[in-house]
């Protein structure tokens, strides 16, 4: 009998304050731009992107913000076992917004409520785009915890991003990334060392080994890698990637994946 493919675990990640972000706007402007009836106008596509920035007036000046380059690389690591989908409450300028950034080929799919109709919170957002995409659920992370709760109430697993640290951890502990991080110094010596101490205060497994890329005879040139696993804390040791990036360059080396 003849099986359909299992579908690879799906990722909804919002944009705005979790791989983009913006300079904070002047207090007044600000006020006028996110007046809720307005701004639910313009991310609904009720109206134009254009035509929401001529009722905020011409000291709105056009942005497309920058991208967080951490998260950014915590969305490739994701790719490479889920689907990722962008679900953002925008405006018609979205879609170009993502090709300046050079962000239109990062996700799997891209959604905008603008496109939709709909706009977060509205549960109605969430199931269009779990039928669209054939789901049943995902796990959904947003900087706006109340975007992240409404997700819980229609079966996904909402989850409130703050920063790109509570991104980082959620991905981890739900194995939408990998767990394993690896320190990657240039002496034996030394990696043993360290790995003994890291041992004793509670990371795991704490292998030794050498860099397998490395030939056999460019033994002065080969890298030594330390593989963890868990943290003390019992968390993947990828939600603290940023924690041993500082660790390994301390001992002239870098961090990799497994």
């Amino acid at each position: 009998m003849e099986r359909t493919p299992a579908l690879k675990p799906l990722l909804l990640l919002d944009l705005d304050g979790v791989v983009r972000r913006f300079p904070p706007l002047p207090a007044e402007i600000a006020e006028r731009a996110f007046e809720p009836s307005l701004l639910h106008r313009a991310v609904t596509g009720e109206i134009t992107d254009e035509q929401w920035r001529h009722e905020v007036g011409p000291e709105f000046e056009t942005s497309t913000g920058e991208v967080i380059g951490e998260a950014l690389a915590l969305v490739r690591a994701a790719r490479k076992q889920c689907f990722v989908a962008l679900l953002s409450n925008a405006t018609t300028r979205l879609e170009a917004d993502l090709a300046r950034l050079g962000l239109d080929a990062e996700f799997d799919a891209i959604f905008n409520s603008a496109r939709l109709g709909v706009a977060k919170p509205d549960p109605a957002i969430f199931r269009r785009v779990l039928a669209e995409l054939g789901h049943t659920t995902a796990v959904f992370c947003d900087d706006a915890e109340e975007n992240a709760r409404a997700a819980c109430e229609v079966g996904l697993d909402g989850v409130h991003v703050p920063d790109t640290a509570a991104l980082r951890t959620a991905l981890a502990v739900r194995g939408l990334i990998g767990p394993t991080v690896l320190l990657i110094l240039p002496d034996r010596d030394e990696a043993e060392e360290l790995a003994a101490e890291l041992l004793e205060s509670g990371w795991g497994p704490c292998h030794v080994h050498r860099d397998m890329l490395a030939g056999e005879d460019d033994a002065e040139d080969v890298d030594w890698v330390i593989e963890l696993t868990t943290a003390p804390d019992g968390l993947p040791a990828s939600a603290h990637r940023p924690e041993l990036d500082d660790l390994a360059d301390r001992h002239d080396g870098f961090t990799g994946e497994h």
